[in-house]
């Protein structure tokens, strides 16, 4: 970041494509379990429950089996990352005005829209991620899944030799459902929170509004803000009577 506290873009969409790996690798057996869990026959089933399904996996497939397919989020989340806040930092050209004026629904319209090209540039990824995720020689019929392969590469080449090539979108409708309202929310959250923090930090005049502070120096850090207010109350300084002053 600059001395600002500004960041570029790019730099911006890489560290999100980061973050979203790392939140993966924490995460990512859950997802195992909860793709297990789906696709198992109900009259039969093979687990019961997240921990049976944890222990179970780990036990009779090993530890690496809760990272199947691990790549796979790791290569879709630049391609979400990418998609998403592109669409979402260049929406103001959209609304012809600056970010900063965005109300609590064009912030949800924004999240909307940004997930949704993101989630249709990174779901032949998840498609896939789940494919392997869903197979397993322990399972009947290893999983009921429609293909049996050996890796990623196979598994993307069966899925479009034997379904086609938009068969790697099959289910996007559905998860589009599910994403979209959910990082609407998420920006829209994210914005009332930043508005609450510039309020509280004494930035803007209420966290309902855009409207600036009058006579403070939006350069200054939250630290240095509070300096100054100490400062100033200290010394019960006016409005003239110092430079210093002036500029705060």
């Amino acid at each position: 970041m600059d001395e600002l506290g500004f960041i570029s873009r790019w730099r911006a969409i890489f560290a999100g494509g980061l973050a979203g790996v790392a939140a993966a690798l924490v995460t990512y057996p859950l997802e195992v379990v909860e793709t297990r869990l789906v696709i198992q026959n109900c009259r039969q089933p093979t687990y019961i429950g997240v921990v049976h399904t944890l222990t179970k996996i780990y036990r009779n497939e090993g530890l690496l089996t809760l990272y199947r397919g691990f790549s796979l989020t790791v290569l879709g989340a630049f391609p979400f990352s990418v998609g998403c806040y592109a669409v979402y930092m260049s929406l103001d050209k959209l609304w012809q005005e600056p970010p900063f004026r965005f109300t609590p629904l064009q912030n949800f319209i924004n999240g909307c829209l940004a997930a949704g090209v993101a989630q249709t540039l990174s779901y032949p990824f998840e498609t896939v991620k789940r494919k392997m995720q869903a197979q397993s020689g322990q399972l009947p019929h290893f999983g009921g899944v429609d293909v049996h392969f050996n890796g990623m590469t196979d598994c993307f080449l069966q899925v479009v030799r034997n379904k086609g090539v938009l068969s790697l979108w099959n289910g996007l409708t559905a998860n589009t459902i599910k994403i979209v309202p959910y990082f609407g929310l998420l920006y829209t959250c994210f914005e009332m929170c930043k508005q609450v923090c510039l309020y509280r930090n004494g930035y803007i005049v209420s966290p309902l509004s855009y409207k600036l502070t009058p006579g403070v120096d939006q350069s200054l850090r939250p630290s240095e803000l509070e300096e100054m207010k100490r400062y100033r109350r200290n010394r019960n300084f006016g409005p003239g009577e110092s430079s210093f002053g002036n500029r705060w």
